[in-house]
């Protein structure tokens, strides 16, 4: 038996995803384990995650998912490069995980990871130097630079493909044993409107948000879980953020992480003039600075994550759901893993990460719809164990 490790966000889990689940078992056989590493309550684009982590995590299980255990808070806040970095790290240190399986556009894993290569290169630093003196963003002077070295370019224009090298990388640079398994990812990863076979999750949200009829995107399980659940957005918890943001010094602005050159003084000056999180946006937005850089430094901010923080690799490997396979799983990674394995709520030998877990869980709860949540969640957490196998169909 293979398995097969996926990092995601599953926020929230579509009918995309499902697919993805199937054809893994498809190319590598019906007994193929999968194991997500899936955000918890934040998500790379600096954003609250829709939907709770358990919720996330009990709808993966449901759907055909083994074993889910949670992407570190510091490396779901990360660039993409850290993101795929503290997710190949998790996976590899379960010990038991064969392949890292990614959706992207290309499909092409060989060409995915000759451009990982060429970024790795020692050539690579001097050509990024080159085209940044230019004045253009940093996303368009890497791809040039890579095109300078005879790589292409295009893997570094679309999301999925940027993601999908950044998972070669990683691969590479912690010298991990999985193996690449590259999908071809259709569909249009930030369309507005839900394609029926493809919907992409920017879709779903903004359908969430309206009231949408949302359930015809995702597996009949999935939407079970999702209804009953509590929602939470940015916009919920926008006077949380405001006030914690109105509080911070010059100090603290600058121990945040992506504020390099002046950027942090640009945000610092925003916070004390303006009078939304999306006018601050829109005040330090340039064509230098990508949304989501600013959104995760933003969100760094309120949670109190200085550079230093973020700079953390995962010190434990936490569990929140799995499957009647993914017990057996997860007894073998128990025995084999290189970092501890804790349960959901179990306080871990890091008790400075445990904390940081505990205020990231707290403030969240204060993006929800309507009344807050109470504090106390991240210990309250347990995990979901789904005794049964998923229908092939779910």
């Amino acid at each position: 038996m293979e398995v097969v490790g996926v990092i995601c966000e599953y926020n929230p889990f579509h009918l995309g995803h499902g697919r993805q689940l199937r054809r893994i078992r498809e190319a590598l056989g019906p007994d193929t384990a999968v194991v997500c590493a899936m955000s918890g309550p934040f998500v790379q684009r600096g954003e609250p995650a829709v939907f709770g982590k358990d919720v996330r995590a009990r709808a993966a299980v449901l759907c055909g998912a083994d074993l889910v255990v949670e992407l570190p808070l510091t490396a779901a806040l990360s660039s993409a490069e850290g993101f795929a970095r503290g997710g190949v790290a998790v996976l590899t240190g379960l010990g038991v995980v064969d392949r890292l399986c990614f959706g992207c556009e290309s499909g092409d894993g060989a060409a995915l990871d000759g451009t990982a290569r060429v970024l790795l290169s020692p050539e690579f630093g001097p050509a990024l130097r080159r085209r940044l003196e230019s004045g253009v963003s940093f996303a368009a002077a890497r791809a040039a630079a890579a095109a300078d070295l005879g790589a292409d370019a295009s893997l570094l224009r679309r999301p999925n493909d940027i993601l999908a090298v950044e998972y070669c990388k990683a691969l590479r640079q912690l010298g991990s044993p999985l193996r690449p398994l590259a999908l071809r990812r259709p569909g249009d990863y930030h369309a507005a409107a839900p394609d029926p076979e493809n919907p992409s999750a920017t879709a779903l949200r903004a359908l969430l948000a309206a009231g949408g009829d949302w359930q015809a995107y995702v597996p009949p399980a999935a939407a079970a879980v999702f209804s009953d659940a509590r929602r939470h957005a940015m916009a919920w918890g926008e006077r949380a953020v405001l006030a914690r943001l109105r509080a911070l010094d010059d100090a603290a602005f600058q121990a945040l992480p992506y504020g390099s050159e002046g950027l942090w003084r640009r945000l610092a000056a925003a916070c004390r003039r303006e009078p939304s999180v999306e006018a601050i946006l829109r005040a330090v937005k340039s064509k230098r600075y990508a949304y989501a850089r600013l959104m995760r430094m933003l969100q760094c901010a309120y949670l109190g994550l200085t550079a230093a923080d973020l700079a953390r690799p995962a010190p434990h490997i936490r569990v929140l759901a799995f499957s009647a396979a993914g017990r057996r799983l997860l007894r073998a990674a128990r025995a084999r893993a290189t970092l501890p394995v804790v349960n959901a709520g179990e306080v871990p030998p890091d008790r400075d990460y445990w904390a940081l877990e505990c205020r990231a869980a707290d403030l969240y709860a204060l993006y929800a719809e309507g009344d807050p949540e109470p504090p106390g969640s991240e210990a309250a957490l347990r995990v979901f164990r789904a005794e049964s196998q998923p229908a092939a169909d779910s």
